[in-house]
């Protein structure tokens, strides 16, 4: 390789210094709008769950007819939820508390009975658009295993 040669293989290569710097501040906002839409589908999905597991439980408490002392099964259900959003809602991403619903089609043993336990998830607005919310529900059905005397139907 000939001297002329060299330079010009040294001069091309300082011409590209500072490239990858301006190419991810490029990518980066892109980059951070990925990971914060990652992180509030993840918060929707746990609460989706939360809710979920929240209806099972009422479902099978109202199959029994068991109520904990001092409270209605809608209050209960909304006490045992995980986060305090989620349980008294007025923050930035659940509005409202949660709503519990006791469905039930008889009173005897075998009949069912459903549990609704339902929320509104705010997402994270991005690009400018403002309030978009979605309703997240879990419900759960089971059969009566007692005779209901102590758990009513309706809405909390």
């Amino acid at each position: 390789m000939d001297m002329n040669a060299k330079q010009r293989e040294k001069r091309s290569l300082h011409s590209e210094s500072g490239v990858a710097i301006v190419e991810f501040a490029l990518i980066l906002p892109l980059l951070m709008l990925i990971v914060l839409a990652i992180f509030d589908f993840g918060r929707a999905l746990n609460y989706w769950a939360d809710t979920t597991h929240l209806a099972s439980e009422g479902a099978r408490l109202a199959a029994v007819d068991r109520i904990p002392t001092g409270t209605s099964l809608q209050q209960y259900i909304r006490d045992q939820a995980d986060s305090g959003e989620l349980r008294d809602g007025g923050s930035m991403s659940v509005a409202d508390p949660l709503e519990v619903c006791v469905a039930s089609l008889g009173d005897e043993v075998g009949d069912p009975v459903e549990v609704q336990v339902t929320t509104s998830y705010k997402w994270i607005p991005l690009l400018g658009i403002a309030d978009v919310s979605t309703a997240i529900s879990g419900k759960a059905t089971m059969r009566r295993e007692r005779v209901a005397d102590n758990v009513s139907g309706g809405c909390e």
